[in-house]
């Protein structure tokens, strides 16, 4: 009987050392570390000293018959100022209900006279998608203020263009940096 008592004994010992060891095992410990900062305001925005670029009358013969085919090019800014001086960038990233989400140009919302023209961004020769945001400006801050240079222009979505009004929109995010 002590046999069988001492043989328990040694088993039962064993099963303990191998549970404790393995629940020393599982425990780990770390740390995280949280960085961030706090800018004083957002920047104001000026859009070609307003909000609106106006592109100049095409003809319909500068689209030549093709599809992509640009006109009107008209150069515009996007000015920030009074930014915190904490703020060495801020990125642009468009949105809304006329980004063309397959071409990434903005659609013309005037459906019912649709010319089969929408408008196009560019920054500097970079065609900008704002569906994607590939080429989207990233604004260079000095003492709390840069600028994007942006054209906008006009581009025929298929090989007959017509004449008609062409008016759109898009919304842009600026993320600061």
């Amino acid at each position: 009987m002590k046999k069988t008592l001492m043989t328990a004994a040694v088993i039962a010992g064993f099963g303990i050392a191998a549970f404790a060891s393995t629940s020393a095992l599982a425990a780990s410990t770390g740390t995280i570390n949280f960085s961030g900062k706090v800018f004083a305001d957002t920047c104001t925005v000026n859009v070609n000293g307003g909000s609106t670029v106006t592109l100049p009358p095409v003809m319909v013969s500068a689209f030549g018959g093709a599809a992509n085919t640009v006109a009107g090019a008209t150069n515009f800014n996007v000015a920030l100022t009074g930014c915190d001086t904490n703020i060495s960038t801020a990125q642009m990233a468009f949105s809304g209900t006329n980004v063309d989400t397959t071409s990434g140009n903005l659609k013309n919302s005037l459906t019912s006279n649709n010319s089969n023209v929408e408008i196009q961004l560019l920054s500097g020769a970079s065609v900008v998608n704002t569906n994607t945001q590939a080429n989207a400006p990233k604004i260079t801050l000095t003492s709390g203020a840069g600028t994007a240079a942006l054209t906008a222009q006009y581009i025929s979505t298929a090989t007959t263009t017509t004449a008609g009004l062409v008016t759109s929109s898009v919304n842009f995010t600026l993320t600061y940096n």
